[in-house]
């Protein structure tokens, strides 16, 4: 199985202040791969130099075998590649419809668009029921469907998902992660997903590894690290 995403011996720092600390992981073509940890670990630190809105001081991503560390973000969504940020970033003042349009920017397959935009609002169709308004006034989880329906509509190879369960109540959590099985099931999309909710994270991924203080310090198979009497106790709460 060849990676789609290679991260090798990464450092990133803030200032003069270490952030990430030799970190190297890979996500396979196909998989949907967990990066779990504390608040202030280096998750979201490590999705944005991937996602070029960060530069590191040293180490390399590869994407499909090609180098693209510091790359602008703008550049890496026409290589396939989209993020969902923590926060979502959508666009409050456009309606859902015309968030969900923008995604297709750069497509010109308008038959292959109409197709995906009725898969999208298949796979929510909270936002089917509100096309028509604005973004803004949804809840946090319809905006979270938003942002993820949004990246979905550039038909990404690789799907980045930042923090996707932050600030939503526990059974919008459990839809929201039942709909990342479903796309990658559905689609064979290939996800990285930065996560504090480990438990959620484990259940949805393939592989996981967990960052501590910006280093690396386990990995495994998800089913065997939920299992894991140590990780049951220090991420789990079990």
């Amino acid at each position: 199985m060849s990676s789609v995403l290679e991260v090798k011996n990464l450092f990133v720092n803030y200032g003069v202040v270490p952030a990430l600390r030799d970190v190297s992981f890979h996500v396979d073509e196909g998989e949907t791969v967990a990066l779990i940890g504390p608040n202030g670990a280096g998750k979201t630190t490590t999705m944005h130099t991937i996602s070029g809105l960060l530069k590191p001081k040293s180490g390399e991503i590869e994407y499909c075998g090609k180098s693209i560390g510091g790359t602008e973000s703008y550049k890496l969504v026409s290589a396939g590649i989209s993020q969902v940020p923590e926060g979502r970033g959508i666009f409050p003042i456009l309606t859902v419809a015309e968030n969900i349009e923008i995604g297709a920017f750069l497509r010109k397959d308008k038959a292959e668009i109409k197709r995906d935009k009725d898969w999208v609002y298949e796979l929510f169709p909270r936002l089917k029921e509100r096309m028509k308004q604005i973004s803004g006034t949804l809840s946090g989880g319809e905006l979270q469907m938003l942002a993820m329906a949004r990246a979905l509509m550039a038909r990404p190879k690789l799907l980045l998902l930042d923090e996707p369960s932050m600030g939503l109540a526990p059974v919008i959590v459990e839809d929201v992660f039942h709909i990342i099985r479903q796309i990658n099931k559905e689609r064979h999309t290939t996800i990285l997903l930065v996560e504090q909710n480990a438990q959620m994270a484990l259940t949805a991924a393939n592989r996981a590894y967990i960052i501590e203080v910006g280093q690396i310090v386990r990995e495994g198979n998800a089913k065997d690290l939920m299992n894991d009497s140590e990780i049951q106790k220090s991420y789990l709460g079990l």
